[in-house]
């Protein structure tokens, strides 16, 4: 067995070690499935039917024990596979919880399905004319449906916002409409079952939702009525308002929901004011039309309606209760429907790059703060300070820590999310630091995306051992005539700037993709009078190579230290230009008494352990694959000459199901201008290297 078998084992052994209980009923199914031939032939059709099934009939025959033994029969050969699915749920609260737990949920949940369902069934056939009440009245069946989804309903009840309340809507969505259009007695002891946990546990609580995810349950409930009532047009149904056959319903009504519901649902996802409304009448629309059906139901008679009707009414009295149900939830959340279009967030007038200049002189900032007044920026102004972000492919993208006080992080931070969630963009943080990702709710993720390399400058001195790279690179230039020279791009004269600009494009052309953006700069951002040049010259003029570096101010205007954006060389030059630069750029910065310099991060490379899960290994997979266009990882460990200490950056998001939009807007984010072509030569490319 191999080293990679052995850990999976281990951790497969793990797991059933601690679902004895639901590998016990499992096996007690399958068992009696074999006893009963049940797994290969309906029980439903055999002589133990009525002696082991459970129900009304039985209890007023006296035959208490069929809950029991009717627990672990199947009626038909296909249903186990649905039931072994269910009994995941099981074994998920059993793994949580433990084995006495989830056999308590299971036994309770069992047994009040069945005999709530026989006490609901007895009173409405007692003592109403219900048609279905009397026609389920007299049915038995069996199977551990009810103690079952009592199980799944409690492991739900363990999920991490906001899938909780995603899962919950799902479960109980399909099972009243199962109820309303199929109901049979198994339905209503599902219902029931899963009905006592959300009562005893209230795990559902529909006010902790965030706006959101408000907006999301009314476009996934919007859009479910709209498949529902297709549905049902076409197949018959069978529920607690009567049998219906197919194409029995308005089809006039019907299709005239659904083009209504196309019109409004997006908007309803984007939190716009007029789909909510839509929504609202669309509504109100169906709920007159049941109420006025019932009163004609009750004013000729439903035999006179389904000639009426030219069908039966079943299908409309079914979706109206639907439709009142979608009324009360539009009309609880109506507070997440104000949006309306604006290409910038917040109050108007928007900060200015100028305010966030001030903003940064004022309060100081990170190592990449002077990003922040980059074009393709916008500003969100707070209490406390200012957010920048980008806008793409709806993600509001916030680039690093808020700026401002660091009293004040917390409170941007929270408002930012507010606001973005408010116009319906989905919020994250990029290359943000520890205080960030404390700044964020309960429950959001972090995802480690790059390692800022800081080199402390008081005391640096490039002596011993581990400094031999530098020095090396140092006594070279003085041989080969190579001097450093910190300057501005602005002071330098016309041919030196035409040199820079060839060597950036060369490296560019030689990548098949433009250059990055958003956290990474071009020599359009090296032009500002802030930024600092570091020079490599021969003493023929031509320029080896260059860095540059962007301030990075302390409280009260004071710069305090330097981050570095650009690394160029010229191909076929000085070897150990790029060492010899960062090590004079660093001692220079030194001797003016500045207390850091970033050697910035490279993206998706960290040092230390990756993030566990699935999530880490993606991202270590792309970074893999970047890797022959970008060479993210041999910057990283170029940098490492230099024995920086690491602060952590992160990518801060609420949710998994975000990535695929997040990263969709990183990458117009770091590449706007990136064609498909170029994409699709990128990708051969890495083809071809592989």
């Amino acid at each position: 067995m191999t080293d990679a078998v052995m850990p999976t084992s281990n951790r497969a052994l793990a797991v059933i070690r601690r679902i004895p209980a639901t590998l016990g009923m499992v096996a007690a199914i399958l068992i009696i499935g074999i006893v009963s031939r049940g797994l290969w032939h309906p029980f439903r059709h055999s002589p133990m039917w009525e002696t082991f099934a459970y129900g009304l009939p039985a209890f007023e025959a006296g035959r208490f024990w069929t809950p029991f033994t009717g627990t672990f029969l199947i009626a038909w050969p296909w249903i186990y596979m649905l039931v072994f699915l269910g009994f995941t749920g099981m074994a998920y609260l059993e793994y949580h919880r433990g084995w006495r737990v989830a056999l308590a949920y299971f036994w309770i949940g069992q047994l009040f399905a069945i005999f709530a369902a026989a006490l609901i069934l007895w009173f409405f056939s007692s003592f109403t004319g219900w048609e279905w009440a009397r026609e389920q009245a007299t049915v038995v069946d069996v199977g551990p449906g009810g103690g079952v989804l009592a199980c799944v309903a409690a492991a739900i009840g363990l999920f991490h916002a906001p899938w909780r309340v995603r899962a919950w809507s799902f479960l109980l969505a399909f099972l009243f409409v199962a109820m309303l259009f199929w109901g049979n007695v198994l339905d209503l002891e599902h219902l029931l079952g899963v009905l006592l946990v959300l009562v005893v546990d209230r795990s559902l609580r529909l006010r902790r939702t965030t706006v959101r995810e408000q907006r999301l349950l009314a476009f996934l409930g919007l859009v479910t009525l709209g498949v529902i009532e297709i549905i049902v047009l076409i197949v018959p149904t069978d529920g607690l308002f009567g049998s219906t056959a197919p194409v029995s319903g308005s089809a006039v009504d019907i299709l005239t929901d659904i083009v209504v519901i196309g019109f409004a649902a997006n908007g309803l996802r984007r939190g716009r004011r007029w789909a909510w409304i839509v929504a609202i009448i669309l509504s109100i629309v169906n709920i007159l039309s049941m109420a006025l059906l019932i009163l004609l139901i009750g004013l000729e008679g439903l035999p006179e309606m389904h000639i009426l009707l030219r069908g039966d009414p079943a299908v409309s009295l079914a979706t109206g209760v639907l439709w009142i149900v979608a009324f009360v939830y539009l009309i609880f959340v109506r507070g997440a429907f104000q949006v309306r279009r604006s290409s910038k967030l917040g109050q108007h007038p928007a900060p200015t790059v100028e305010d966030v200049k001030a903003e940064i002189r004022a309060h100081g900032g990170g190592t990449l703060s002077w990003m922040a007044t980059w074009d393709d920026n916008s500003y969100l102004r707070t209490s406390d300070g200012i957010v920048a972000y980008q806008r793409r492919s709806g993600v509001a993208i916030a680039l690093g820590d808020p700026i401002g006080p660091a009293s004040g992080i917390a409170r941007s931070t929270r408002e930012f999310i507010e606001t973005v969630e408010h116009e319906a963009l989905i919020p994250c943080f990029f290359s943000a630091t520890a205080p960030t990702k404390a700044a964020v709710p309960a429950g959001w993720r972090s995802l480690i995306v790059a390692d800022d390399t800081i080199v402390d400058l008081p005391g640096l001195e490039f002596t011993g051992k581990r400094w031999n790279n530098v020095r090396t690179a140092f006594n070279r230039a003085e041989r080969e005539g190579v001097r450093f020279r910190l300057t501005h791009l602005r002071d330098e004269p016309w041919g030196v700037q035409q040199q820079l600009r060839a060597i950036s494009e060369m490296w560019v052309g030689d990548r098949g993709l433009p250059e990055m953006s958003f956290t990474l700069g071009t020599l359009d951002e090296a032009a500002d009078p802030e930024v600092r040049l570091a020079l490599a010259v021969s003493e023929n003029g031509d320029v080896e190579g260059f860095l540059s570096w962007l301030p990075r101010y302390g409280p009260g205007g004071h710069v305090i230290g330097w981050t570095l954006d650009l690394m160029r060389r010229r191909e076929g030059g000085f070897p150990t230009v790029m060492e010899f630069l960062l090590g004079a750029s660093v001692r220079a910065f030194r001797d003016e008494g500045a207390l850091v310099a970033s050697l910035s991060g490279a993206p998706l490379t960290h040092e230390g352990p990756s993030d566990p899960g699935i999530i880490g290994d993606l991202t270590d997979r792309l970074a893999a694959a970047l890797e022959p266009v970008y060479g993210f990882q041999a910057l990283h460990r170029f940098k490492q000459k230099f024995h920086p200490r690491y602060e952590r950056m992160y990518l801060l998001y609420r949710e998994e199901g975000d990535l695929a939009r997040i990263a969709t807007g990183l990458t117009r984010a770091f590449l706007p201008d990136a064609t498909l072509r170029q994409f699709a030569g990128a990708g051969l490319d890495l083809v071809r290297r592989d």
